[in-house]
């Protein structure tokens, strides 16, 4: 009966990688694939024919434990919806926030710092910005801000297609070292798999090199020689607001202060960016963004529009697909070695062990299936897969986990939401990417992963 369940999470899962030939929102397959595993385990728990496993690691038996079994199911699966609301409302603050902001034109005042007309000066600026920017603001929205900077700076399609693929590249090397710069790494900070510093410190260098190498490499490339027409100033007056300024700083310091907060309080990070959302939210209310602001257009620059600007089809996919992963999680699938009886996901990481012996291998074919497959599931998935005993807060494992699935979605335009972002906002082509560029996001993936294998392994002997 255990593979109706992964039949299920399959079929889903096939339903969302193929979201593009059938025409359908990745959303849809990831609500269905949720209730239903969810549905299919209580069924089966109640009749009998499998035990769930909770968090910490205590079985239940509906045949000898009866309404004691059922009560540690339901508080299972309400431990699960808690640990994914968590990062959904993380998520919703942080979304609004950007929105408030850029409702404020914040970003315009990012066009001002542009003031070169040569394409490899234009390129590093473009990119230290999306390294930079992705790690404060998350790099899906740091590539959207990006893009519609550099249609404001370049007027030729064919020109902005390569700068649009290499910040693809830096907004993912730049969101893997923070812990607000990407879904995966939020999820695992907030599922204390690292903390900030742990993963500022270790995964930062590597970061850098990843995005730094594909940059020196495409600096001598043909598309990037010569200069280009850049006026920096058209428009400025008429786009960027009074408050537009004001915004774009508030709104980036109470994200960057998120962090902080968790550290004085040790309070769970939703609740700093609850905090942050509160506070953006009052300033907005009561800022004057143009000379003769009347109350009529005061809607205009709301946190209300902003709410109904921001993507609930994305937080409801990550609430389907947390807890379709939390659901393979729960199933008590088979025995290991030791005779311990262990869910799905970590039945699955012994088999890859005794497969692959060398862990580091095993996370790095994660970062380049991560291209493939959607990082979020492949992160849940791993955090479920290694025992938060074996692997404590800050281990090894977790910060490279977060390297390779944070940048190496960077290999394909489909790979991570930065690049679908950008296809879609370029019309970029898959096979104009895979044969232009893909080769420079690996060979970033690659260094980078070989500096922090260095460090980690090699000079400092972290375990």
């Amino acid at each position: 009966m255990e593979s109706i369940i992964i039949l299920i999470f399959v079929i889903g899962y096939l339903s969302i990688t193929l979201e593009h030939p059938l025409k359908l929102d990745k959303t849809v397959p990831a609500l269905i694939m949720a209730a239903l595993i969810w549905a299919t385990l209580a069924v089966g728990f109640t009749s009998g024919w499998f035990n769930v496993i909770d968090s910490h690691d205590f079985i239940f038996d509906f045949s000898k434990g009866g309404e004691e079994a059922l009560e540690g199911f339901e508080n299972t699966l309400l431990h699960h919806l808690g640990k994914t609301a968590e990062i959904l409302i993380f998520l919703i603050g942080a979304m609004t926030i950007v929105e408030i902001i850029d409702l404020h034109r914040g970003f315009e005042v990012l066009k001002g710092a542009v003031k070169t007309k040569s394409k490899v000066k234009l390129l590093w600026i473009i990119g230290v910005l999306g390294f930079f920017l992705s790690a404060i603001i998350d790099n899906l929205t740091a590539t959207i801000v990006l893009i519609t900077l550099l249609r404001k700076l370049i007027n030729k399609r064919e020109d902005r297609l390569w700068y649009a693929a290499l910040i693809v590249i830096a907004a993912n090397a730049g969101g893997a070292w923070s812990p607000i710069g990407d879904v995966t790494t939020t999820m695992l900070w907030i599922a204390k798999k690292v903390s900030a510093s742990g993963l500022i410190e270790f995964v930062v260098l590597p970061s850098i090199v990843c995005f730094a190498l594909p940059f020196v490499l495409a600096s001598f490339m043909k598309p990037f020689k010569g200069n280009i027409e850049v006026d920096a100033t058209e428009d400025m007056v008429a786009e960027k607001l009074l408050s537009s300024r004001t915004m774009l700083f508030l709104g980036l310091g109470m994200i960057v202060s998120v962090p902080v907060f968790k550290t004085f309080t040790h309070l769970p990070p939703y609740m700093g960016m609850m905090l942050a959302l509160g506070v953006v939210w009052l300033v907005s209310e009561y800022i004057h963004p143009e000379e003769d602001f009347s109350r009529e257009r005061r809607h205009l620059y709301s946190a209300h529009k902003a709410l109904s600007r921001i993507e609930i089809s994305s937080i409801l996919f990550f609430l389907g697909i947390l807890m379709a992963v939390a659901g393979l999680e729960t199933l008590v699938y088979g025995v290991i070695e030791n005779g311990e009886s262990v869910g799905t996901l970590r039945y699955m990481a012994e088999a890859l062990q005794a497969a692959i012996p060398n862990q580091d291998i095993v996370v790095m074919l994660l970062g380049v299936l991560s291209a493939v497959i959607d990082n979020v599931p492949l992160v849940a998935a791993s955090m479920g897969m290694y025992d938060g005993n074996v692997y404590p807060m800050d281990a090894v494992l977790w910060h490279f986990i977060a390297y390779s699935a944070g940048t190496g979605g960077s290999m394909l335009i489909i790979g991570s939401a930065a690049g679908v972002a950008a296809m879609g906002m370029e019309k970029i082509d898959f096979i104009w990417y895979l044969r232009k560029i893909a080769w420079l996001a690996f060979a970033g993936f690659i260094a980078g992963a070989g500096v922090f294998l260095l460090f980690e392994r090699v000079l400092f002997h972290h375990a």
